[in-house]
């Protein structure tokens, strides 16, 4: 599986941005492009729980996402 970073925009300064795991990149568009115009929820990394309805945002965007382990030094 690989992680894919998806930010929703809503304008210019203000997103939320949720982390999908899928086989590949075409699968990631495959998923937010089943989810258009309809609520989706989500808690994020800092454990605060989303619900945004995908056609309010103006821009997705998709990209594959390389975690880096802040612990090794």
């Amino acid at each position: 599986m690989k992680e894919f970073k998806v930010t929703y925009f809503f304008d210019e300064e203000h997103y939320i941005r949720r982390f999908i795991h899928v086989e590949s990149q075409g699968k990631a568009e495959e998923l937010i492009q089943s989810e258009r115009d309809q609520f989706v929820s989500f808690t994020d990394s800092r454990g605060i729980y989303h619900e945004l309805h995908t056609g309010k945002v103006r821009v997705i965007q998709i990209s594959e996402y390389h975690r880096i382990d802040k612990t090794k030094k």
